[in-house]
């Protein structure tokens, strides 16, 4: 396995899923020991998945396990089904998943399992037909987290706007109704306009919003995004209008395609658990599934530490938040991330 070619998920996608084929079968003999656990993301060529491709081949390599990513070109739930397919035919032991919509694949999920195939999740804690899900950070620790970030920087009261993922990320609707739910709690004078917009997994989509909002609410003071292009689209367009100091923008984003704004003052903060590390933990997590151990409560997950493991909700849980603001911003950088 560990001569394999780097395999970058930025072209086509039906290309990429030929491409892996065509990469692992002339090897076969050669790895047929190693476990193979493929991971599909929400999508490919955006610094958070790459960060998270890294962080796979990194315990790829220290684990001796056949691991790869593929990411479709769109957040697209059904360019997830087909590569969920594709990786059911060629048998691999593990198929980890970021959904893009969650309820879309619980069919092709119990076509995996009944092939005998370990289906894990991450960011998905409430999702059907798999085996187990990995969280980085609680739900609620997450929501009210940035919420509190985002009334400081609004000085507790005026109007905001969120944005999430899309409409069917279970993780980030829940994250969504935390912070709602806190603001709504500790924070009476601010108030959510309208509903949630579900485009922040699309730089596009974000910049459009944000400028759409921002002409239909001109008392708006604050955009909550959860989605990593969320926080910069919205940034771009508070830089443009020279709002910085008018209306804060916060929410999770990949440090090195943020740098320019946190230090600008157009994003105020931000937090995230590091995708490479999920990169990391879900190869290791695989790989033990694959040899038939199971989570175990308190069980030590390497960079991620003790984890808490609810078999009723088939959720190991982990709680490595880490901030991004001016003081944290280099250093991030630094690493890649």
């Amino acid at each position: 396995m560990n001569d394999h070619p780097t395999r970058r998920r930025v072209i086509a996608f039906a290309a990429a899923i030929a491409a892996a084929t065509a990469l692992t079968l002339p090897f076969g003999a050669a790895v047929a020991a190693e476990k193979q656990v493929a991971t599909v993301v929400k999508i490919g060529g955006i610094p958070w998945f790459n960060a998270m491709e890294e962080g796979i081949a990194k315990a790829a390599k220290a684990y001796g396990v056949d691991a790869w990513m593929i990411g479709p070109t769109q957040a697209d739930a059904a360019q997830q089904v087909r590569a969920v397919e594709d990786l059911i035919a060629r048998k691999v032991d593990v198929i980890a998943v970021v959904p893009n919509d969650a309820t879309a694949l619980e069919p092709v999920f119990k076509r995996a399992q009944d092939a005998g195939i370990v289906v894990l999740t991450h960011e998905s804690p409430d999702q059907k037909n798999h085996d187990w899900d990995i969280e980085l950070t609680t739900v609620a620790g997450f929501g009210e987290q940035h919420m509190d970030a985002l009334a400081e920087a609004m000085g507790e009261e005026g109007e905001y706007i969120v944005f999430v993922g899309s409409l069917t990320v279970p993780l980030h609707n829940a994250w969504a109704d935390a912070a709602i739910a806190h603001q709504k709690a500790k924070y009476p004078k601010m108030k959510l306009v309208g509903e949630r917009f579900g485009v922040a997994e699309s730089l596009d989509d974000s910049v459009r919003t944000a400028q759409d909002q921002l002409r239909a609410n001109p008392n708006l003071k604050g955009i909550l995004a959860f989605g990593s292009q969320g926080p910069i689209g919205a940034a771009r367009v508070v830089e443009d209008r020279e709002l910085i100091g008018k209306v804060a923008v916060v929410g999770p984003f990949s440090p090195g395609q943020g740098a320019k704004y946190i230090k600008d003052g157009s994003i105020s903060e931000g937090f995230i658990w590091n995708p490479m590390l999920a990169g990391e933990v879900i190869v290791y997590v695989g790989k033990m599934l694959a040899d038939g151990q199971q989570p175990t409560d308190g069980m030590d997950v390497p960079g991620l530490g003790p984890v808490s493991v609810d078999k009723d909700k088939k959720l190991i849980l982990g709680q490595k938040l880490q901030p991004i603001n001016k003081e944290t911003i280099d250093e991030l950088v630094a690493l890649g991330l």
